[in-house]
């Protein structure tokens, strides 16, 4: 009787494994810089265009460019393998998602945190919240996906429809829920952070990816070329923390509570959307292949994109942008739960 082998371990990489750490080091050296050179950062914050700033958008453009470079529209052709996967993942992401963010921040940070925070910043770290809800995951989902033993052609396909629901349905439905915060939408700076940080990069990305398939071929462009973006990307989210921190320094060292207060509903707005999307997809029969990506897009965000929109509405210091970037702290070890746990259910 031969011996059956044992299929290898997958791993997530060394330096996506340990993102959270990285993550955390940078908040606590742009809380150092911010505690320290604060008033020398001073000309960095004031570089903007259209409430626009400069330094940050360069930094959010090559952390959403390498994403956009492996979509294929071509995949789109593979909806009708299992609609009610791809179904599912639009539900729960347009339909379900943004709405319960929402209520939760407005039941911690409106009723809950009452006695902590004013009435005014609670309307901003609401609206922060909404926008993180309001953008599904991209890059980060294949990685999960991949964990999770989820079908990689499917995988594709849900990312990409999502992206494309983005385009037309992220500033209205920010817009919308923005509303109950009593705060005043500039439609115009929604708008043009949505071109910016989503069509401009897409449009790069399509035009870059085609031009190199085309002269170098398809194995040399997915073995060679993307593996390259793969550390810019990440980089740039690091250094895009460091920046935001230290304008945010000041903050955090005279009320170090918040980012606590701040990770509590971002944290059950997670696992409830994770629970929701996973069980609704063994109700449809999924399989687990297609279930635990649906699972996985819903529970993570879109965080780059939220950042950009966050810090384009409300600016560079506001409590918005300090939720969005909270967002990446708690995000990557919940998901790593979540991994765990769809191998540990699986079916």
């Amino acid at each position: 009787m031969s011996p059956v082998l044992e299929q290898p371990k997958k791993q997530i990489a060394f330096f996506e494994r340990y993102l959270s750490l990285w993550v955390a080091l940078c908040i606590g050296l742009g809380i150092l810089i911010g505690h320290f050179a604060g008033a020398d950062l001073a000309f960095l914050s004031g570089m903007e265009i259209y409430n626009v700033n400069i330094p940050i958008a360069i930094l959010i453009w090559m952390m959403i460019y390498p994403m956009m470079l492996q979509i294929d529209f071509s995949s789109l052709k593979k909806i009708g393998k299992s609609p009610k996967g791809l179904l599912l993942t639009l539900v729960i992401n347009w339909l379900i998602k943004p709405f319960t963010m929402a209520f939760f921040a407005w039941i911690f940070f409106d009723q809950i945190y009452s006695a902590f925070i004013s009435p005014e910043l609670a309307g901003e770290y609401i609206a922060g919240a909404i926008i993180l809800g309001v953008a599904p995951c991209t890059a980060m989902v294949f990685v999960w996906s991949y964990l999770t033993d989820g079908d990689p052609n499917y995988t594709l396909v849900q990312v990409t429809v999502n992206d494309l629901i983005i385009l037309v349905a992220f500033v209205p439905l920010v817009g919308l829920l923005l509303g109950i915060t009593d705060i005043t939408v500039p439609y115009d700076t929604l708008v043009a952070s949505v071109l910016i940080f989503v069509v401009v990069p897409l449009v790069a990305g399509i035009i870059t990816s085609k031009t190199l398939v085309k002269s170098k071929g398809e194995v040399w462009f997915k073995k060679e070329f993307l593996p390259k973006f793969k550390p810019v990307s990440i980089i740039a989210l690091l250094l895009t923390l460091v920046l935001l921190f230290a304008f945010q320094g000041p903050n955090i060292v005279d009320n170090p509570l918040i980012i606590l207060l701040i990770a509590i509903p971002l944290t059950i707005q997670t696992y409830f959307i994770f629970f929701l999307a996973w069980f609704g997809g063994r109700k449809l029969k999924l399989s687990h292949a297609i279930c635990s990506p649906a699972a996985m897009i819903g529970a993570s965000n879109f965080f780059e994109l939220a950042v950009a929109v966050a810090i384009a509405l409300f600016g560079l210091q506001s409590p918005a942008a300090l939720v969005t970037v909270v967002g990446v702290l708690v995000e990557v070890p919940i998901m790593l739960s979540l991994v765990a746990l769809s191998n540990k259910w699986k079916y």
